[in-house]
C-alpha cells in the first residue's frame, strides 16, 4: 500500500471508527460468539455462524484501517498553495455545457463523500483539475461523454 495523504480531519475521523470498531463493535461479537457457543451443537447453529462472519467481517475492517494509518500522511495546510488545484483545494466551476456552477473539495480516497462535497483526487474530475489554475477549462471524460469545466476559484478546504 502506498503512502495516503489526507486532511488532520480524515485522520481523526479514521482514528475514530478504528477505535470504535476495536473497543465497541468488536467485543459485542466476541460476547455473540460466546452466548451462541453455550448453546450447544455448532453444527447447526445459525446464531453461531453469523457472529462468526461478523467478527471476520469486522477484523478485514481493522486490519484495513490500520493499514491506511500506518502509511498515512496528514498534510499541512499551511504549506499548500493556494494557486492551483491539488489535494484539500475547494474548488468552484462552472459547467459549460449548462452554465451550472459547482463546487468540489478534491479530497484523498478515504475522505471522499459527495453528499459533502468532497470528490477522490483518483477521480475523474479531479484528475482533470489537478494543477490547473482560475480560468482554465478542462475536459473530463464522465461516463455521459466529455463535459467542460471552467475552474472559477480555488481555495484551501
Amino acid at each position: 500500500m502506498s503512502v495516503e495523504y489526507m486532511s488532520q480531519e480524515g485522520y481523526d475521523k479514521l482514528v475514530a471508527e478504528l477505535r470504535q470498531l476495536e473497543s465497541v463493535e468488536l467485543p459485542q461479537v466476541k460476547e455473540a460468539i460466546a452466548e451462541a457457543r453455550d448453546k450447544g451443537d455448532l453444527s447447526e447453529n445459525f446464531e453461531y455462524h453469523a457472529a462468526k462472519r461478523e467478527q471476520s467481517r469486522l477484523l478485514g475492517r481493522i486490519r484495513f484501517k490500520q493499514r491506511v494509518l500506518a502509511n498515512a500522511r496528514v498534510i499541512d495546510m499551511s504549506r499548500l498553495a493556494t494557486g492551483t488545484v491539488q489535494l484539500l483545494s475547494k474548488v468552484e466551476m462552472t459547467n459549460l455545457a449548462n452554465n451550472s456552477r459547482m463546487t468540489y473539495t478534491i479530497a484523498s480516497p478515504h475522505e471522499a463523500n459527495i453528499r459533502e462535497g468532497k470528490i477522490s483526487v483518483k477521480s475523474p474530475i479531479a484528475q482533470a483539475l489537478l494543477n490547473k489554475e482560475v480560468g482554465d477549462v478542462v475536459e473530463v471524460r464522465v461516463p455521459a461523454g466529455t463535459i467542460k469545466l471552467r475552474i472559477e476559484n480555488i481555495q484551501l478546504g
